[in-house]
């Protein structure tokens, strides 16, 4: 498996959501639902908590330490 691309950017959409730029230029639609009802996870169903997911390191991260790993936020997104 190659190495998937940076996040360098986050944008929170609706319907749990993430438009992300990777630092090779392409912008891909993560989709966050199937992740909120595991524990870790669950605070973010509240839409405040949502969005405030920021670039971090590789990938992208919430308020409270959450986050996707890299090569699930590249490979499990589509393209737009």
């Amino acid at each position: 498996m190659s190495i998937a691309p940076s996040a360098i950017a986050v944008q929170p959409q609706e319907n749990y959501c993430l438009l992300v730029t990777f630092d090779n230029r392409e912008c891909r639609l993560f989709d966050v639902k199937p992740y909120l009802d595991h524990p870790a996870y669950r605070e973010l169903k509240i839409p405040a908590l949502f969005r405030t997911v920021k670039p971090a390191h590789l990938s992208v991260e919430w308020i409270h330490g959450q986050d996707i790993c890299p090569d699930e936020l590249y490979h499990d997104s589509v393209p737009v």
